[in-house]
């Protein structure tokens, strides 16, 4: 049989096709035509953290897959060891970790288990989970009724579940303080008026994510939020779910992002960088109050997915998590970003077509506006983030589009600088130089 000259995969943009990609190593990747590329989009959905072609993660995925990939009716010594090893890198008092096979799983599985432990506790009635406008926790039905995306939302709304959104803390476009000299945490205060709208004995958990990824990349929470955010769920007995999938396991300089804000959560979820890639892998970290309340009751949370937990993904897990802390790359990660971030606002801060630039580590925001005084945005059909992404394409380097549609909803152009952890100063200035240059080329194709 002839093989085929058009794909018959069922590709997610059926109108752009994708290149081929041939080998990576390190920070590079090389399509099938032979160019080659430094990746600042960390696979190009923010997931590769120590980079491409690790021998001794090779090594221990070769190792485990002659050993035993598979075998639902056991637990495993990879997934034992991770789960210990990952709750010594997780904050204090969060000691128990379920494993999936990605992200939308891991926020999917905390959702239930926020639900289930209130069962547990013997409070059925709370159910709701409140999450806030301009976030994103992925793709299945329960993880994206907690999104607050709208354009990911639209195509599936008559199906979505009655999640209600709280306002997101996003002070370059905030409705409460735009235009104040200073933040007044009516954001967070929002968190507080929707529990009491739904009913606070029926509000099971509140999800957000401390940095934001593709609904507003890099988009930070201001000082105080958090801390006023856990004070308002203890208050009203809400569980807090720290979405991590994206800023976890390292990215911002940090073991987890919400330690820079000084709260703990509840439940963490995890997801990319804790595999790096290199196979698929999830996680939800929990509070030991709610595993107790689990091991006390019915000592069962009856929910999992087919993959979650396999021997082979938790082996490469292990080994990317020792990886990272061998080679120190959460202080890198925090100090190389650092010199990223200001790169990019000394290249491109007073640039005509640049609202804000935002971030922390390895995730770095900028938001494209067609006039900086009004902050008005593009129109969606314009795709300007896109234009500036394919422009430093062409010039070597790749850097995460994102989503439109954080400025209202449809419109709102904003995307990422997100390397891996094991970036370089000169891969930064590399990057800096054709970012700097694609700007450049868009702002005269708009003009």
């Amino acid at each position: 049989m002839s093989t085929p000259t058009a794909s018959q995969v069922f590709h997610r943009d059926l109108t752009h096709p994708a290149p081929a990609v041939s080998h990576a190593s390190g920070v590079h990747v090389w399509d099938v035509e032979g160019n080659r590329y430094l990746d600042a989009s960390s696979g190009g959905n923010i997931v590769i953290s120590v980079g491409y072609g690790v021998q001794e993660i090779i090594d221990a995925m070769t190792e485990q897959a002659r050993r035993v990939s598979f075998c639902g009716q056991f637990t495993s010594e990879p997934q034992e060891q991770l789960a210990r090893e990952l709750a010594d890198f997780a904050p204090d008092g969060m000691d128990y970790v379920r494993f999936t096979s990605g992200g939308s799983e891991a926020n999917e599985t905390a959702i239930k288990l926020a639900r289930h432990y209130f069962v547990e506790s013997g409070k059925p009635s709370k159910h709701k989970i409140v999450g806030r406008w301009r976030s994103y926790h992925g793709n299945t039905l329960g993880a994206l009724s907690a999104t607050g995306h709208v354009m990911r939302r639209v195509g599936y709304a008559p199906m979505l579940l009655p999640f209600a959104h709280a306002a997101p803390p996003y002070r370059y476009r905030c409705t409460f303080c735009a235009r104040s000299d200073a933040c007044t945490l009516s954001c967070a205060d929002d968190v507080e008026r929707v529990i009491l709208n739904e009913g606070p004995e029926h509000v099971a958990a509140f999800i957000a994510e401390p940095v934001v990824g593709a609904a507003a990349m890099g988009m930070l929470p201001p000082e105080g939020y958090f801390e006023r955010v856990r004070e308002i769920c203890d208050r009203y007995d809400v569980l807090l779910i720290v979405d991590e999938v994206l800023s976890g396991m390292g990215r911002t300089g940090r073991n987890f992002a919400i330690e820079h804000f000084g709260v703990v959560p509840d439940l963490i979820t995890c997801g990319k960088g804790i595999s790096s890639g290199y196979s698929p892998l999830g996680a939800v970290i929990a509070r030991n109050e709610i595993y107790d309340a689990v091991a006390r009751g019915s000592g069962m949370f009856e929910h999992g997915f087919t993959y979650g937990g396999n021997p082979l993904s938790c082996a490469v897990g292990l080994a990317v998590l020792r990886h990272i802390q061998k080679h120190d790359l959460v202080s890198r990660a925090g100090e190389v970003g650092a010199y990223l971030l200001a790169e990019v606002e000394s290249a491109i801060g007073d640039h005509p077509l640049v609202g804000e630039i935002s971030g922390l580590g390895m995730l770095t925001g900028i938001e494209i506006v067609a006039d900086r005084a009004t902050k008005e945005p593009f129109p969606y059909e314009r795709g300007v983030s896109k234009r500036i992404a394919r422009a430093c394409q062409e010039r070597g380097v790749l850097i995460n589009p994102s989503f439109s549609g954080n400025a209202d909803g449809y419109r709102g152009d904003r995307f990422g600088i997100c390397p891996p952890y094991i970036f370089e100063r000169e891969h930064v200035d590399r990057t800096v130089a054709a970012l700097a240059a694609a700007v450049d080329e868009v702002a005269a194709e708009l003009a």
